[in-house]
């Protein structure tokens, strides 16, 4: 039996940073900025700007990637919350941009 080895991302893991978030009605928005990264693909993504106090803990988190919005889940397309990322740091992004999946790989602690 033959193994192959499937690479996702050729260049590297992209690390990107957050420019900004904005908290709406609806959503909180975390900003990326443009970048050309490969459609398919893990992410490393700094959260720089912590999502404001009294925000609701309720709201679904978003990110914001060369102009595209898009929800950010857990493994079983459960939305990600304002109360699951606190403060600021790092986590790691599975993104399929064909597939519509951007579901975080990390485990978030408190």
């Amino acid at each position: 039996m033959r193994c192959f080895n499937i690479t996702t991302n050729t260049y590297g893991v992209p690390y990107l940073s957050t420019s900004n978030v904005t908290v709406t009605d609806t959503a909180v928005n975390f900003e990326l900025g443009f970048r050309r990264i490969q459609p398919v693909g893990e992410l490393t993504v700094r959260i720089a700007n912590a999502i404001p106090d009294g925000t609701t803990d309720t709201l679904p988190v978003n990110i914001t990637l060369n102009g595209v919005t898009r929800a950010l889940t857990f493994f079983d397309g459960t939305p990600v919350t304002a109360a699951d990322i606190t403060g600021t740091g790092v986590i790691k992004i599975f993104n399929d941009r064909f597939n519509g999946i951007l579901q975080i790989t990390s485990v978030l602690a408190a």
